[in-house]
């Protein structure tokens, strides 16, 4: 048996063992893992990946995340009003996406807030 095949049957037949290693770690390291996370979502990295798995919650569908984010972050107005977007409520940038659509990319533009809600 291959090395690989082990290391897939021992995690399967200690399934039980693992997790309880895990909350028990979980438990003890708490205070030193939210500090982790805190400085982690400091990051690029970090903030590129809160923003997709926002979008990804929100129903955003998109072939590659990746590509979206670059469109997202390079996008300085909006594509309806063609405001300046920045961190404002008015002008905050805003993913607009077809909510009747649940299986293919459902991406329209980047908007500003203000005309993203009267588009719903």
């Amino acid at each position: 048996m291959d090395k690989k095949a082990q290391y897939k049957k021992y995690h399967l037949n200690n399934k039980e063992k693992r997790n309880q290693y895990s909350r028990e770690y979980n438990l003890k390291n708490k205070e030193k893992l939210k500090q982790y996370q805190k400085e982690y979502h400091q990051t690029e990295q970090g903030k590129k990946s809160r923003r997709i798995a926002n979008w990804k919650q929100k129903g955003i569908i998109f072939h590659d995340y990746d590509l979206l984010y670059d469109i997202y972050l390079q996008t300085t107005h909006c594509d309806e009003c063609k405001c300046l977007l920045n961190q404002c409520q008015k002008s905050r940038k805003c993913v607009d996406h077809d909510h009747s659509i649940t299986d293919d990319n459902n991406v329209r533009n980047i908007l500003c807030n203000c005309c993203n809600v009267k588009r719903k």
